[in-house]
């Protein structure tokens, strides 16, 4: 109810003072902390997919060559002297608080912030004050559309991170092999375009990636391209920000794993048991395809009721071509009737899917289902921690978790 009332005060409120209302929250609140950005070098991440990935890379970077660093993702929100989990349903925090997170992590001597920067986040002015010195654009696809109304006032929203190097005489990184990168880099007098091209001799499986860079070769327990563009993002940062290639190498390799992002969980179990984001068609094909022949066991749910509607049959039409089972299950259904979106997911699928709307009994059903050398992935949620439906109620959860205590019913 409350939340509905607040759609409604929206609608009726004109967008000029929507707009006035949120700026004037970010600036209030940066001037209340001391402008805490202004002090440190800012690392915006954009894009579609890969924010969490790139940022966890270039802070693992930052970390391990000695510079005191804060990251806010979507995953965490981590400063040099204290990690906390990010539960609150948002990348970019709102109301004042990336700018107190940002006062915290100045006070315990952070020179750096890496900050994933989302579409939303720019049309609410939570990127005002930030004071980026590097953009990162990894990529763009058709997301958010009924939030935004249409692709290009989504890729406008994010456009805005550009104008702010702009401003800043800053550099943008951006992903040349995506059509929209000249877009982000015609912002900056310092244009670091990078390519698929510059990772050589690279070789992809389930447990990881292997790529020369320069002189450099780097291997990572994060399997996929798409993970060799993630590391070659930070690395040109890193670069960027003076830090030896060598030192960046060395440093991107003591990653162990990115949280719900292509994420392992081992529970003693012959077969693979992998979490993912995967939220969008594209991600959806990189994630099974990154696990080539390998017999599939997939979840699936999607990603939000209420938004992106086009994509539940496309993505039901993706999973059911490269998965041998699949199970179409709840996943954050918001006000919409979750068995109406399990419908429209599967409205094109063949063969016809399993539907089991508990996502713990879906888990354990396709757990039990796997073999030796098979491949359980469950994708949608990542770290996300709380399952969103009716009428604001939220159930705390994280896939990974569940995962492992799904194992241990059948390993104990």
């Amino acid at each position: 109810m409350i939340s509905k009332i607040k759609s409604l005060i929206r609608s009726l409120t004109p967008s000029f003072v929507l707009s006035l209302y949120h700026f004037s929250l970010s600036f209030i609140s940066a001037a209340l902390t001391g402008f805490p950005a202004k002090s440190m070098q800012v690392v915006l991440v954009t894009g579609t997919k890969g924010k969490s990935t790139v940022s966890e890379l270039l802070y693992t970077i930052l970390k391990e060559t000695d510079h005191k660093t804060a990251l806010i993702s979507t995953i965490k929100f981590a400063l040099p002297n204290e990690t906390l989990p990010n539960k609150l349903k948002m990348t970019m925090p709102g109301r004042g608080q990336i700018h107190r997170l940002l006062k915290r992590a100045k006070d315990q001597g952070a020179t750096h912030a890496v900050i994933e920067a989302t579409s939303e986040g720019a049309k609410l002015f939570r990127h005002t004050f930030l004071f980026p010195s590097v953009l990162v654009f990894t990529n763009l696809q058709k997301e958010h559309i009924e939030s935004h109304g249409s692709f290009e006032n989504y890729k406008n929203a994010k456009l805005k991170y550009a104008k702010e190097i702009r401003k800043n005489s800053g550099a943008v990184v951006a992903n040349a092999d995506d059509p929209h990168a000249q877009d982000f880099l015609s912002f900056a007098k310092a244009q670091i375009p990078f390519t698929q091209g510059e990772l050589k001799d690279l070789k992809t499986g389930a447990k990881g990636i292997s790529f020369t860079y320069g002189k450099e070769n780097i291997s990572l327990p994060l399997p996929g391209v798409f993970n060799g563009l993630n590391a070659l993002a930070a690395l040109k940062v890193s670069e960027l920000l003076g830090i030896n290639t060598s030192d960046a190498a060395k440093a991107i390799q003591k990653i162990e794993k990115v949280r719900g992002r292509v994420e392992f969980v081992d529970g003693g179990q012959d077969f693979a048991a992998v979490v993912d984001y995967a939220h969008t068609p594209d991600s959806l094909v990189a994630l099974y395809g990154a696990f080539g022949d390998q017999k599939k066991i997939c979840i699936l749910g999607n990603t939000g009721g209420g938004r992106d509607t086009w994509k539940r049959p496309l993505m039901g039409e993706i999973a059911a071509k490269h998965c041998d089972h699949v199970i179409l299950t709840n996943e954050d259904p918001y006000d919409e009737d979750p068995e109406k979106i399990i419908s429209e997911m599967s409205e094109n699928m063949d063969p016809a899917p399993t539907v089991i709307m508990d996502r713990r009994e879906a888990i354990a059903s396709a757990l039990k289902k796997a073999s030796k050398g098979d491949v359980v992935l469950i994708s949608g949620k990542g770290t996300d921690p709380y399952i969103m439906e009716a009428n604001g109620k939220r159930t705390e959860w994280d896939d990974a978790t569940v995962v492992r205590e799904e194992l241990a019913k059948l390993t104990g």
